[in-house]
């Protein structure tokens, strides 16, 4: 079963892709793109693209290190 998921803000655009019957691996990413609309965070377009497992243990050191008051 593939899911597909995309989120989009002023600078940046999130994507999850998973297919829960692939094995392969790198099949189910988190990609992380700029949308280079005012030239802060890149001079053209960048993008980072993580496997879930990677994306998850990201998320995890976020949750640990950025505590709201």
């Amino acid at each position: 079963m593939n899911y597909s998921k995309t989120k989009n803000t002023k600078r940046f655009s999130f994507q999850v892709n998973r297919n829960t019957t692939a094995k392969k691996a790198g099949s189910n990413t988190v990609t992380i793109s700029t949308r280079g609309t005012d030239g802060r965070y890149s001079a053209g377009q960048s993008q980072l693209t993580l496997t879930v497992r990677e994306a998850s243990a990201l998320k995890s050191f976020l949750d640990s290190s950025l505590i709201t008051v």
